[in-house]
């Protein structure tokens, strides 16, 4: 089980980013981080993760989450990353391996297989050696995924993996994480598109800076938790009642 105990970040000028938030989550879900912009649903990751000085805790499995890092992927959003950065396909998903190898070892033959079949997984064979500078947004974005599946990580953090790729990388992508769900690993995406949440996810978290609701998609998704965060016309909006 993933635990986050009173997390609460502040960052310059004293603004909260968020605010004692506490959620529990089962080994063996996806769950969906969802909220307006500037709710904090990226802080969340990032806090949980220790990326940005947060307080409160954080642990997984019974453990504080520092200590099982090598447990733990994070795939940031695509925007942050450099997409110009000299490295092939084949080069960073065999990032993911180095986790579990230590930095000072280097992948060989077993973690260039482990790779390559994660390319597989998610139809990137046969692009290993392009740039990654040459991919379109979705191909990317499967590039991403792939590193995580060669990290073969219990648990897991996208911060939206859908922003602005194709739908068939959309599915590509989703059919993975149902695979990963399915064999028990943990996984929080945050999203937001809220028409599909129904379909791809096993639970939810609403947050606006402080936590709205979490629990069951049909628990989370009513109008008067929608409302708090997106205004009364939100549930008509998405094809709601």
């Amino acid at each position: 089980m993933l635990e986050i105990k009173n997390l609460s970040v502040t960052y310059q000028n004293n603004v909260k980013a968020l605010e004692d938030v506490s959620v529990s989550i089962p080994s063996g879900k996806l769950v969906g981080i969802i909220g307006p912009n500037g709710a904090g649903k990226s802080t969340l990751l990032k806090g949980a993760l220790g990326m940005v000085e947060r307080t409160g805790s954080v642990s997984f499995k019974g453990r504080p989450i520092e200590e099982v890092q090598q447990q733990v992927a994070y795939v940031e959003q695509k925007g942050n990353l450099d997409m110009d950065f000299p490295i092939t396909v084949l080069q960073c998903v065999l990032l993911g391996t180095y986790p579990k190898l230590g930095w000072i070892k280097r992948p060989g033959k077993k973690e260039k297989e482990i790779a390559v079949a994660a390319l597989e997984r998610v139809g990137m064979e046969g692009f290993g050696d392009r740039q990654i500078s040459e991919l379109s947004g979705g191909q990317f974005q499967r590039v991403l995924l792939a590193r995580t599946l060669a990290q073969d990580a219990d648990l897991i953090f996208l911060d939206e993996p859908f922003s602005g790729i194709d739908i068939k990388s959309e599915g590509i992508i989703m059919k993975q994480l149902f695979e990963l769900r399915d064999h028990g690993k943990t996984i929080l995406i945050v999203h937001h598109d809220l028409t599909k949440v129904g379909q791809y996810f096993d639970g939810l978290i609403l947050l606006n800076q402080r936590l709205i609701a979490s629990g069951k998609v049909e628990d989370v998704m009513t109008d008067e938790n929608l409302a708090k965060v997106f205004g009364e016309d939100a549930f008509t909006d998405i094809g709601g009642n």
